[in-house]
């Protein structure tokens, strides 16, 4: 009988020579790369370098899948798996420390989300506008509607209050109840703007129907005021929070119809792949809503108490609108999603 001849090592050596030839000169240069992004700054890199580190870290992983199929070169495989490791870290890993990344989200993340949903906060503002309009013209109509539309938010004001009464709730600089005044009202403000971005989901109407009733609200309550000779002066008390306020639920109302219309007309894409496309800059927004909210808040419950100038109150207001304004539409120092470290 003859015994058949055993299988050579040589060919299986000749290939792991060959496969180190072919690739080694990409884990060299991916190494060196890495080296000098992390030790240095990636600044130091050049564009064409920054644009080959992905691809290298990809052919990286590439070797890697290969060698594990295949080479039985434990230390070659140690050298692959740790080269990746660290390639994975540092392109898709947390990027740099709190402070910067703080800072980053301020000055560039915010504002560039919420310019995404200009054209959803234009159309929200329409919305609590003409909810504004209907509430008051329901209430001039039929106090009755004063009720139905204010509720617990009323605090013992309404159509049968008498002028001084209502003048002196926006005079008493009642110390007393302004830090828990400001926390309830920030909770209370919070929910109606968690409510409109979350009801964002179920095709925007219910989003839609939550500023218009928010809207309906104001109006009501101009209405009452308006109509006992005291329209500037209640203006003046809620300009002070009201322009941050308002527009934080604009913002949260806007941020909930991109979701929204992304879900009910998705195009080529699946909706649940265009929900979470519009959900990166919409959740980014919601975050400065709740900031904005608690500004509101801490204006509304100390400075719209203790401030009982006319003037000063329309002066913070308006400070307060325009620097939203600027910070959102016209502040742009660094580009949206930067990775500077």
């Amino acid at each position: 009988m003859t015994l058949a001849p055993r299988p050579s090592a040589e060919p299986a050596m000749q290939s792991l020579s060959s496969f180190r030839a072919e690739r080694a000169e990409q884990w060299l240069e991916f190494e060196t790369l890495l080296d000098r992004a992390e030790k240095k700054s990636p600044r130091r890199l050049t564009e064409e370098e920054l644009v080959k580190l992905p691809l290298l870290y990809r052919a990286t992983l590439s070797s890697l899948s290969v060698a594990r199929a295949s080479v039985l070169d434990a230390q070659l495989l140690d050298y692959l798996q740790a080269l990746s490791l660290r390639g994975y870290h540092y392109l898709y890993g947390a990027r740099g420390q709190l402070g910067p990344r703080v800072a980053r989200f301020f000055i560039a993340d915010w504002p560039a989300a919420a310019r995404v949903i200009w054209r959803e906060t234009l159309v929200m503002l329409a919305v609590l506008t003409l909810g504004a309009v209907a509430g008051w013209r329901l209430v001039a109509l039929d106090p009755v509607w004063f009720d139905a539309i204010v509720g617990e938010m009323a605090q013992g004001r309404g159509p049968a209050s008498s002028a001084a009464d209502l003048r002196a709730i926006l005079y008493a600089g009642d110390g007393e109840f302004l830090s828990g005044f400001a926390a309830y009202l920030f909770t209370h403000n919070a929910q109606i703007a968690l409510l409109a971005f979350a009801l964002g989901f179920a095709f925007v109407v219910p989003t839609v129907l939550l500023v218009a009733t928010n809207g309906a609200l104001l109006g009501a309550m101009c209405q009452v005021y308006f109509a006992k000779g005291l329209g500037w002066e209640f203006v003046g008390w809620l300009s002070i929070h009201g322009t941050t306020e308002l527009f934080a639920i604009v913002l949260a109302g806007a941020a909930g119809m991109k979701i929204g219309t992304a879900v009910a007309f998705p195009g080529a894409k699946s909706r649940i792949d265009a929900a979470a496309d519009a959900g990166r800059s919409a959740g980014i927004a919601m975050v400065g809503v709740v900031v904005m909210l608690l500004i509101a808040g801490l204006l509304e419950g100390i400075g719209r108490q203790t401030i009982q100038s006319d003037s000063a109150r329309y002066a913070i207001g308006a400070t307060m609108l325009a620097l939203w304004c600027g910070y959102y539409y016209f502040l742009r120092l660094l580009p949206a999603g930067s990775n500077r470290r």
